[in-house]
């Protein structure tokens, strides 16, 4: 189900977007991370992507509060093992051709441009904001500000399209800005509980966005 962003857009000139589970699919390295966590235990993957699924239904980490709940330990992400969506490149330069300049707002580890380089995102993004090299994370609403005035914009002038309610919907619209919600990954088991949750709008695939926005 779409939901649109209404009127009003004509003042938006930055849109905003997360990293992981919006524009890079990250099935398999969850997967990865998953397998090597319970390697050697008596946990199934079932029973703990049971446990992941009924976490993630309450806008938690799912995958973490899981292998908490189990008491296994933290491991490694592979992000060799993620994707771009197959249509994030399109959608960024079709934006982008539409007048609207693209920042990212992510946490991730070191590295996040040259990932993007790699997936051949980069050259469609105007500006990287990220959590290892910031010091700072989402849900943490001074990452927000910090991209707002990296980028010379006023919140109201700004859109943050995510996959999470709980890092990118609420924090965003704390400081200001516009919302899509784009429940992809985990995400799609997450749900609206409080009304600074509730987003402006709401795709089900990047290609979605060409039609919300204009």
């Amino acid at each position: 189900m779409r939901r649109d962003m209404g009127t009003g857009l004509g003042n938006i000139r930055w849109l905003f977007f997360d990293v992981g589970s919006t524009l890079v699919d990250e099935s398999a390295a969850y997967d990865r991370r998953i397998r090597e966590m319970i390697a050697g235990t008596d946990v199934t993957y079932a029973q703990f992507q049971q446990k992941r699924e009924e976490f993630a239904r309450q806008n938690l980490r799912g995958d973490l509060e899981a292998a908490a709940f189990f008491g296994l330990a933290k491991a490694p992400w592979h992000h060799e093992d993620e994707r771009p969506y197959p249509e994030a490149a399109e959608v960024l330069a079709a934006l982008r051709a539409r007048g609207y300049r693209i920042g990212i707002i992510a946490n991730q580890s070191a590295g996040t441009e040259d990932r993007l380089r790699a997936w051949g995102l980069l050259a469609h993004i105007d500006l990287v904001i990220a959590s290892a090299e910031e010091g700072v994370a989402k849900p943490d609403p001074a990452i927000f500000r910090i991209a707002l005035e990296r980028a010379g914009c006023e919140p109201a002038e700004a859109v943050m399209i995510g996959d999470r309610l709980d890092n990118d919907i609420a924090p965003a619209k704390a400081v200001g800005m516009r919302t899509i919600w784009l429940p992809q990954g985990p995400a799609v088991w997450q749900s609206v509980r409080r009304v600074a949750e509730c987003p402006d709008g709401q795709v089900e695939s990047l290609g979605e966005l060409l039609e919300v926005l204009p």
